[in-house]
């Protein structure tokens, strides 16, 4: 009994594992067929385009590529930076003397010319204090000319032998001290009309006047700002640049030996639209040890009041031209530990392959590389697919109107991905059935 009571458990356990195997293959049948489907792509090439496909040591694929030929094109160097517009000269408007301010006479923020009246403070105690000196200038000189008589007289006498010399000589001396009066009063009636000019507070230099600080009827000292001018024609851009381009600048801001002056242009904050057109000024004359940059000042007429002081701007420094320059797209040169280096493309009867090639870029603009070493006229080079790409790879030079060559692989690539990995339209059906 015990036996076939085991042997009846056997046969259950048998029937529910089949049963089983039987309803999941029934409710998942897709997982099976799936598998089936994908392990085709998983074998041979099945790898579109990596080291190991199309191009590397295990494939004999193609690898889609952009290509460009070096041209022959005159490049402009053109230094870029971050300046900040500064004003030529700022100058604090105050009053020379102490006195209450009457009027006020200038627009906030309005363009100001030097010598123009700006404020006026109440005259009235220097035009008083001005009257004193002229009438005490007036009896000093009366009584110097009096006495000047009186010396001629006892000159006079003094030939007759009437009087005594030692008269003659106090009368000199006394025509002396009155002649160092008159002096004296001179100065300080001078004096006197300068302090009552000063009443008239005019613009030391031209320029955009700023807010107004002290109000009419105040009454102010020399301590006391009236207004702040800022010199605006011609204003200042200032900007910094990396130490290893002051050699460069110097060198062709020389012209056989005189001083040649450089093209700046002042871009907008969003570098789109061009402010104004100068000229570079002057160079600091020592480099910011912390950054490793030095300062450089370029002025700019300003007479359409494009530039304003502590605006921002994007600078562009042309610096020289190369001429006859070996030109590639600079998404042509890449980088490896050796330095820069292209793809160069070799065509045969086989085909086009690749063969590494080192570069030195003389300069870049961005957009383009000028090639000082490596690359002679005419030749091509990849310019788009270069992930891919590896020293005597095969390639193909697609045409740029349909995309990138390495877009298209990319692209196929994940076509093929996709459809390893989706369910059929007949497991759809069946899913959809179940």
């Amino acid at each position: 009994m015990p036996f076939k009571k085991l042997l009846i458990n056997i046969s259950i356990a048998v029937f529910v594992i089949v049963s089983g195997i039987w309803l999941w293959g029934k409710i998942h049948p897709g997982d099976t067929e799936a598998q089936t489907e994908a392990i085709p792509e998983q074998s041979g090439t099945g790898r579109k385009y990596g080291h190991a496909g199309a191009g590397g040591p295990h494939g004999d694929k193609a690898v889609p590529v952009l290509a460009a030929q070096v041209t022959k094109a005159d490049i402009p160097v053109i230094y870029t930076a971050l300046g900040t517009a500064t004003p030529s000269a700022v100058v604090t408007v105050t009053s020379r003397i102490d006195g209450q301010l009457i009027q006020v006479l200038f627009q906030e923020g309005q363009l100001v010319k030097q010598g123009q009246l700006l404020a006026k403070i109440d005259p009235r105690p220097f035009e008083t204090a001005l009257g004193q000196i002229q009438g005490q200038a007036a009896r000093n000189q009366a009584l110097l000319k009096n006495s000047q008589i009186d010396l001629e007289r006892f000159k006079t006498l003094q030939s007759q032998d009437s009087i005594a010399s030692q008269q003659v000589d106090s009368q000199a001396s006394l025509v002396q001290q009155y002649q160092g009066t008159v002096q004296a009063d001179h100065a300080s009636l001078e004096s006197a009309k300068l302090q009552l000019a000063f009443t008239n507070v005019t613009a030391p230099i031209s320029g955009r006047i700023g807010l107004r600080q002290v109000d009419s009827g105040n009454n102010i000292t020399s301590a006391n700002p009236i207004a702040i001018i800022n010199a605006v024609h011609p204003i200042h851009v200032v900007f910094t640049l990396p130490e290893d381009k002051i050699a460069s600048l110097i060198k062709h801001s020389q012209n056989d030996g005189n001083a040649r002056k450089l093209t700046v242009e002042a871009w907008d904050k969003s570098n789109t639209r061009l402010l104004s057109t100068g000229v570079l000024a002057s160079i600091d004359n020592q480099i910011d040890t912390t950054s490793g940059t030095i300062r450089l000042k370029a002025e700019f007429s300003n007479q359409d009041n494009q530039l304003f002081p502590n605006q921002f701007v994007n600078v562009r420094l042309h610096s020289d031209t190369l001429r006859d320059a070996s030109v590639i797209p600079v998404n042509a040169v890449q980088h490896g530990a050796q330095g820069a280096f292209v793809y160069l493309i070799n065509s045969s009867d086989k085909g086009d392959e690749v063969t590494l090639q080192p570069v030195t870029v003389a300069y870049s603009d961005g957009e383009r590389a000028a090639i000082s070493q490596g690359l002679n006229a005419g030749a091509r080079v990849v310019s788009g697919g270069t992930d891919k790409l590896k020293d005597h790879a095969k390639v193909t030079v697609k045409d740029p109107s349909r995309g990138s060559g390495a877009d298209a692989g990319a692209e196929k690539e994940t076509t093929a991905h996709t459809s390893a990995n989706q369910p059929s339209g007949r497991q759809h059906r069946r899913a959809a059935a179940e």
